[in-house]
């Protein structure tokens, strides 16, 4: 699964590009497999989509589930349906046409959007981690603290927070000079392989972006990690061990989740800089963008189910 930069673009000098076309090579290394692909994917897509939707649905009209943490789930899963949008449904048509044009325009949007939607899931995890550790740790004031209008107000907040940092980030890479005669190894437009296609000393716009991980990936993980390892605490000191089978319970969906998301978002960031294994690259993104929005409405439907 590649895909190839290439111009059709007036040059300034030699090998640097002002304006360009994108061409996608979609699975040009198996192209005997072509409609293979576009049948799992398709199925993939439209599982992810009927899961996540009947999870809000649910929420919406089942009168028991006008809680915190029901409140929380239906924004992620309106999150995953975002997400996986952005990239799966472009993927399929080029599959399915046997040939690929993205504008530059295009290219800016998706990269944009899969930035500013995958900030919003690692933030709603975030406060879903929050909404489990009161749950559990402060139970006696988890209905005070957790108001409606709070529940709110983290959610908004989860949601536009991103919006400034992830354009500015977007227009700063792509604002780059571009070298002619590039090629990307991927199924969509990602913004660590857009650094490699510049010319020059992309330094700072590296150190920029390397900054945002660290507060949108970094910390909310750490805040994780406190907050989880504070629940565990308390669950052992109850003297109930039905009640811990409980408590374990109630926030083991949230914690396979939470495995899950920062499991391969650190495997991604811990690939060689240096000619790293394209295809480790493309698998551990198939898995983040189709297997992990259709894996966390089963995950967290189990768990309801066996309440």
């Amino acid at each position: 699964l590649e895909f190839t930069i290439s111009t059709d673009v007036r040059t300034e000098k030699p090998n640097i590009t002002t304006m360009m076309e994108f061409i996608l090579l979609r699975f040009s290394d198996i192209p005997n497999f072509q409609w293979i692909l576009l049948g799992i994917f398709l199925v993939l897509y439209l599982t992810i989509i009927m899961c996540n939707s009947a999870i809000v649905l649910i929420k919406r009209i089942d009168p028991t589930l006008q809680t915190p943490v029901y409140f929380f789930l239906n924004n992620f899963s309106i999150v995953e349906i975002c997400y996986v949008t952005v990239t799966i449904p472009r993927m399929l048509t080029e599959l399915l046409r046997q040939k690929g044009h993205i504008s530059f325009i295009a290219c800016v949007t998706q990269t944009c959007l899969v930035l500013l939607f995958g900030g919003s899931e690692c933030l709603l995890l975030a406060v879903m981690v929050y909404d489990r550790y009161m749950a559990i740790c402060n139970p006696l004031h988890y209905g005070l603290i957790l108001s409606s209008q709070v529940c709110v107000q983290l959610v908004i907040a989860s949601w536009v927070s991103g919006v400034p940092v992830v354009t500015g980030q977007t227009w700063q890479v792509f604002s780059l000079a571009f070298c002619v005669s590039t090629t990307i190894s991927h199924f969509f437009c990602d913004l660590s392989l857009v650094f490699k296609l510049a010319c020059g000393d992309a330094f700072t716009n590296e150190t920029a972006v390397c900054g945002v991980a660290v507060v949108f990936i970094m910390v909310p993980f750490l805040l994780t990690v406190v907050s989880y390892g504070k629940n565990i605490t308390n669950i052992l000191k109850s003297p109930s061990a039905r009640g811990r089978a409980k408590a374990f319970s109630t926030c083991s969906s949230n914690l396979t989740v939470v495995v899950l998301f920062y499991g391969t978002a650190f495997t991604t960031c811990l690939q060689p800089k240096q000619n790293p294994s394209e295809k480790t690259g493309k698998l551990i993104s198939l898995f983040c963008t189709a297997w992990i929005p259709k894996l966390n409405p089963i995950i967290f439907t189990l768990r309801k189910k066996h309440h």
